[in-house]
């Protein structure tokens, strides 16, 4: 992974009169990767999930048309990952 190099510089402004001065850095390439790749599987889980129950629920009402529509969406969704 490609590390990114921060370089600060500190200047003095004329309105600086003693306030306190705070530096602001942006998250590492890694950082924002992880937590990208965090969310979606955190969200394919859950989305995976609600069709699971909707499926289960086709299942216990008979309903046949219902339940070969959310095949076919839940085959899409999953093929796809």
């Amino acid at each position: 992974m490609r590390k990114q190099k921060m370089v600060y510089v500190i200047r003095r402004d004329p309105d600086y009169k003693g306030k306190k001065i705070t530096a602001k850095r942006e998250l590492s390439y890694g950082i924002r990767l992880a937590s990208r790749l965090f969310l979606d599987e955190m969200s394919f889980q859950f989305n995976k999930k609600r069709f699971d129950e909707k499926i289960n629920s086709a299942i216990d009402n008979n309903d046949r048309e219902e339940f070969e529509r959310l095949s076919k969406e839940f085959q899409l969704y999953v093929g796809s990952k």
